[in-house]
């Protein structure tokens, strides 16, 4: 048995702090290729990609994006951090209305894909989506879900178990602190 991918997955943390390395557009495109074949309600595939790696866009891009509200202005990328390359995911209504499955699969997909390319993300719904449909001249007839945020990372957050309160935090040396449930108190075998 080989548990690669379950430690790839295990390992995945949300990444804020990005080293100024491009990401490759042929790998960025092998992102979205996974998001294409990720589960899709009814087999409806209401969902399109913009992706973003040209610097004076990346920038723009940023922002329009809000980032960790926990920890805000602190969790924000500062200069030198931010990310080299973004995914927009759109949807398309008329195809399927209730797409957010799909988003959700798709966007699962693309992190542990970029994740085994080294890749780190941040998926971001707090965004102002008319400044992107703008910037990006996205149509009126497509719904503007999220942003995948991608870079090499340039930090390496850490789980914490629970306790009082589900808010992240960084220490006095500003690694960012994740508390997660622990998996006896969430699941439970052949009945509750």
């Amino acid at each position: 048995m080989n548990d690669d991918v379950y430690n790839l997955i295990i390992s995945r943390r949300t990444i804020r702090k990005f080293k100024q390395k491009m990401v490759e557009i042929e790998t960025l495109k092998k992102l979205v290729n996974a998001a294409r074949l990720a589960p899709s309600m009814a087999n409806l595939q209401p969902l399109e990609y913009v992706i973003v790696n040209n610097p004076e866009t990346c920038e723009k891009i940023f922002n329009c994006l809000r980032w960790a509200g926990y920890i805000s202005p602190n969790g924000t990328p500062k200069d030198g951090e931010k990310p080299v390359a973004y995914i927009v995911v759109l949807a398309n209504e008329n195809i399927n209305s209730d797409y957010k499955r799909d988003v959700g699969a798709a966007i699962e997909n693309m992190i542990i894909a970029a994740l085994s390319f080294g890749i780190g993300s941040c998926w971001l719904c707090n965004i102002d989506r008319e400044k992107i449909r703008s910037i990006l001249k996205i149509p009126d007839k497509l719904l503007i879900d999220s942003v995948l945020a991608l870079g090499y990372p340039g930090e390496k957050p850490v789980v914490e178990p629970l306790g009082d309160s589900v808010k992240y935090w960084k220490d006095e040396k500003g690694v960012l602190h994740v508390p997660k449930r622990n998996l006896d108190e969430m699941i439970h075998v052949n009945e509750y």
